[in-house]
């Protein structure tokens, strides 16, 4: 892991990656479009080398599942789930219907409106990540969405990891299937016969899914492009150097694409840390991936001051901001851009990644500039209502007149015209 100085920095550091691969996805999402099954046939031969030709999963399937996965595990899933719920819950409550009276005979107001049939990304491999599922899955439901479709690649069985096949019953899932990639994208955000469009895409997933995420959007929603996993890490003399190693490490283990950085005023700290990551590398199964991207995208960046660190920050608007310092608290009023935050030595990423009750679906690559992580609101619409009675049609009327004229739409300042000349 490198350290520099953050005069050093070059401004590449901040740039905005790029999705590549473009051309080449939207290439397959013509294609499912066009053929459908025939497509995903064709894709999940040549990307998972297997011949699929039935998509969905058997409920007998997903039940013997549970035959395969520890009976510990289940019940500690279960904690997730029921942490979740409760956070999913609250968030909801902020979000009401009601109408009220701006003026005089004028009702204005907004319907709260869950979203109908949502579809799930969650990426396969040889650890699936199950706990992406429950993130998704868990503040659909509270938001009433009633139709829940999971995608994700198959296993060299030709099935879904009986982990994920598990976590999707006990979520509620209504649907999975057996098929990933760009192509899954295409399939629920177009359908083929075997899969429904859905009315949202949701989940994280590699460039290729990322990708085609992004050219979907229109036809359908999606929460965003949840690209490589990334945490920042402000920390100053008081942090545990252990501690700050093993949360970096932990990041850079998702893959060789992960961004573990970290920002400090303490020189002494930094050497430190290398110092323990070297030492903890050494214990780890999943060194060859954390080595990897702790030597390719691994950087400590040493400021002068806490006022530089603040400012790196919101400039670098990582996923995850974790703040080991004296005071954290303090500072929390003036960090801005971040998917989730994380206060204190006993608050590691991690945490917020499986047990917290918080939603570790969060933006990436400077996004958090513009949206917060995954929740209920991403599952429900708030349309506005309007109902106006004749004194409040005389109050307002004449103005949307007079700017409908301003504007140039005749047509728009006839429509209460006529309303006007009938009184």
């Amino acid at each position: 892991m490198r350290k520099i100085k953050i005069k050093q920095l070059k401004p590449a550091f901040f740039d905005y990656l790029e999705y590549k691969n473009l051309l080449e996805v939207q290439q397959i999402i013509a294609e499912v479009r066009e053929k459908g099954d025939r497509a995903l046939i064709k894709f999940t031969l040549k990307f998972d080398q297997l011949k699929i030709s039935r998509f969905q999963i058997e409920r007998n399937e997903i039940k013997q599942s549970y035959h395969f996965v520890n009976e510990g595990l289940i019940l500690n899933i279960e904690k997730v789930i029921k942490n979740l719920k409760r956070f999913s819950k609250k968030q909801l409550n902020n979000f009401k219907s009601f109408e009220f009276e701006i003026e005089p005979g004028v009702f204005v107001g907004q319907q709260v409106v869950p979203l109908r049939r949502v579809g799930i990304y969650v990426p396969g491999g040889r650890y699936p990540l199950v706990s992406s599922l429950i993130m998704a899955a868990i503040p659909a439901k509270i938001s009433g969405v009633k139709e829940l479709v999971v995608c994700s690649p198959p296993s060299s069985s030709g099935s879904v990891h009986p982990l994920v096949l598990m976590a999707a019953d006990i979520c509620g899932v209504n649907e999975v299937f057996r098929v990933g990639g760009a192509q899954a994208i295409a399939a629920m955000a177009y359908g083929t016969e075997s899969i429904k469009a859905v009315d949202k895409i949701v989940g994280p997933g590699n460039d290729y899914v990322s990708a085609a995420k992004k050219i979907v959007y229109g036809r359908v929603g999606i929460d965003f492009m949840a690209g490589p996993t990334e945490t920042l890490i402000m920390a100053d003399h008081s942090a545990q150097p252990s501690f700050l190693a093993a949360d970096l490490i932990a990041q850079a283990e998702h893959d060789i694409c992960a961004k573990p950085i970290m920002v400090t005023d303490s020189e002494d700290l930094a050497q430190n840390v290398i110092s323990e990551i070297r030492k903890k590398l050494k214990e780890l199964k999943t060194a060859d991936v954390a080595e990897w991207s702790i030597e390719r995208n691994g950087v400590i960046v040493i400021t002068d001051s806490l006022n530089e660190m603040v400012e790196f920050a919101n400039k670098r608007a990582p996923e995850h901001l974790q703040l080991c310092l004296k005071n954290p608290e303090f500072l929390v009023p003036r960090l801005k851009n971040y998917g989730s935050i994380f206060i204190g030595d006993y608050s590691p990423e991690v945490l917020g990644d499986y047990s917290s009750g918080i939603n570790h679906i969060l933006p990436t690559n400077y996004a958090s500039r513009f949206t917060s992580g995954l929740g209920v609101k991403d599952f429900i619409k708030t349309p506005s209502s309007l109902k106006v009675n004749k004194k409040g049609f005389l109050k307002i009327g004449p103005v949307a007149m007079s700017i409908a004229e301003a504007e140039g739409l005749e047509g728009h300042a006839h429509s209460v015209k006529v309303r006007l000349n009938s009184e």
